[in-house]
């Protein structure tokens, strides 16, 4: 909420305009491929796939029902906070540029809330150390790397993006104190 509120009312510091301006503009295409992340047409088939996780383990079904439960509010939180701070896009937008409102960023709260929840479900499992720590590391990878296409198209505002991780981060640790206060295990697979 702070963050959200000095962004709209003091604007986007110098310093970090300059850090924004010399990521935008590159790998322009794997940016985009990146964004696609986020929408739905790639996180439906993921949350079916969850589904189809929770149906055939039930050791499993916990997390697999939670990391989609947590992406939707991160979906939804993402917008409601757009409408409630309103800070418009930035102008110099790459590719296609969106009309939602700039802060949070909904692409890095769902990038946090779906597949960095999923990396610390995966690393937290009993699984076999590579797998664990492979599997981590990719969905980590990705994370940030959608974050960074956003900024690389210029789409969002670095602060935009700071906001959405940890509107993101503060879902995602919701859900595990939900789950712990109710006795489900998200972790430990």
């Amino acid at each position: 909420m702070v963050l959200g509120y000095a962004s709209v009312r003091f604007g986007e510091p110098a310093w970090l305009m300059g850090f924004e301006i010399t990521l935008r503009g590159h790998s322009l295409l794997l940016a985009w491929i990146l964004t696609w992340a986020c929408y739905p047409y790639v996180l439906g088939p993921l949350y079916i796939a969850s589904i189809v996780l929770a149906i055939v383990s039930p050791r499993w079904r916990a997390p697999a029902i939670a990391a989609i439960v947590v992406s939707l509010l991160c979906w939804r939180g993402a917008d409601l906070f757009q409408h409630l701070f309103a800070r418009p896009r930035r102008l110099d937008w790459l590719v296609r540029h969106e009309t939602a409102f700039s802060y949070p960023s909904s692409h890095a709260a769902l990038a946090v809330g779906f597949y960095f929840f999923w990396a610390n479900v995966i690393r937290a499992s009993r699984m076999r150390p590579w797998t664990r720590w492979g599997g981590f590391g990719l969905l980590a990878l990705l994370t940030v790397a959608i974050c960074w296409a956003r900024l690389a198209l210029g789409a969002h505002y670095l602060t935009d993006v700071l906001g959405g991780a940890l509107l993101g981060g503060a879902v995602s640790l919701l859900a595990l104190a939900v789950a712990a206060r109710f006795g489900w295990e998200l972790t430990r697979r």
